[in-house]
């Protein structure tokens, strides 16, 4: 099978490997399409990404549904002909001397684990070989189009990070980054019931799409008028910022905005940090600072249920999102657009 492979920090090629063969509580699921991860995928592949800076040569992605075919014997929630999400390909699973790992999601084979089936048989362990990702390798149910399915890895982490940093219907929330989190925030914040949303972004395009996904104001980076924000809404402050963008200098730039009892949210990791410095005379008296650095693997996963009914409801498309489509052997060309912030969400085809 094709497997994604990235040989040396920015050299990234198309490989021939095994197809995974998979075991009692595993599902083999054949790669219908996949997307690119703009942060995650690009860091690896730069040899940034903490933990895998010098783990080259290793196969690439994380984000991909696709079609069971082949279910091991105590496997009960996946069928032969089904759909799955989050599908990925371990080290030893490779089957290729020396190859790592970086998820292995791109393969045009991957393997998903039945979580709830090791739950029930009590072996969702570490010595069993669990591991807490398995929690969102879900079956997708057959009336959600696999171009909408292929979202779900953005947008349920999005959703249930809503829950993290407690965000509830009417809130008012400002947002710095344009990217596919920061318009995911956007979109299903609008869906969900948040109040006032305002987006930062220093691409028109992305200023552009936030207000098509329900924006209700958006800002250049340097944009005047977002000093005065506090001023335009008649002195008052708003209920949350959030950091989709993952630098530490915007915990500055958000903390005077924000009421007292108010949260900055930090939506990622700081990479290569081992501290940051945050000024607390900016801020009010009482403010939550949260930083949402891993997904809450519960929350990920109930988030399905919302973005399913959105999508049957016509208010959520993944069409919406995919800016850019390429086949797999395009894939080199898909993270130099991305590389050059072209891209909202890259789609991978797999030919049949």
């Amino acid at each position: 099978m094709k497997s994604v492979a990235v040989i040396e920090p920015n050299k990234v090629t198309v490989i021939d490997t095994p197809v995974p063969v998979p075991k009692k509580y595993q599902a083999l699921v054949k790669t219908e399409v996949a997307c690119i991860c703009n942060n995650t995928d690009g860091e690896l592949v730069a040899g940034h990404f903490p933990g895998m800076e010098n783990a080259f040569p290793f196969a690439l992605g994380h984000e991909s549904v696709g079609t069971v075919v082949e279910i091991g014997d105590k496997v009960r929630n996946f069928q032969v002909g089904g759909r799955a999400l989050s599908g990925l390909v371990f080290d030893k699973e490779l089957g290729v001397e020396g190859l790592r790992s970086g998820w292995g999601g791109f393969c045009e084979y991957v393997l998903v684990n039945d979580h709830e089936a090791m739950v029930e048989d009590g072996v969702a362990s570490e010595e069993h070989g669990w591991v807490e990702v398995y929690e969102i390798q879900t079956p997708l149910p057959d009336d959600i189009a696999f171009e909408d399915g292929v979202l779900f890895c953005t947008w349920r982490e999005v959703l249930g990070a809503f829950r993290d940093f407690h965000l509830r219907p009417g809130d008012d929330v400002l947002i710095y980054g344009g990217g596919p989190v920061g318009l995911s925030f956007v979109k299903l914040g609008r869906l969900f019931g948040l109040g006032w949303i305002g987006l930062v972004d220093t691409h028109e395009e992305k200023r552009l799409m936030a207000s098509t996904f329900g924006a209700d104001d958006v800002f250049q980076r340097d944009d005047p008028s977002l000093q005065g924000i506090i001023d335009s809404r008649n002195g008052v402050k708003l209920d949350a910022v959030i950091d989709a963008v993952g630098k530490p200098e915007l915990i500055q730039s958000g903390l005077p905005l924000i009421k007292r009892g108010g949260s900055m949210c930090v939506y990622g990791f700081y990479a290569g940090l081992e501290s940051f410095t945050v000024h607390n005379s900016l801020a009010d008296f009482n403010y939550n600072l949260l930083v949402h650095q891993w997904p809450t693997r519960l929350y990920e996963k109930q988030a399905q249920s919302s973005l399913c009914e959105w999508i049957r409801e016509g208010k959520l498309s993944g069409a919406d999102f995919i800016s850019h489509r390429f086949a797999l052997d395009q894939v080199g060309d898909g993270l130099e657009c991305v590389r050059q912030r072209k891209v909202v969400k890259a789609l991978l085809g797999y030919a049949d």
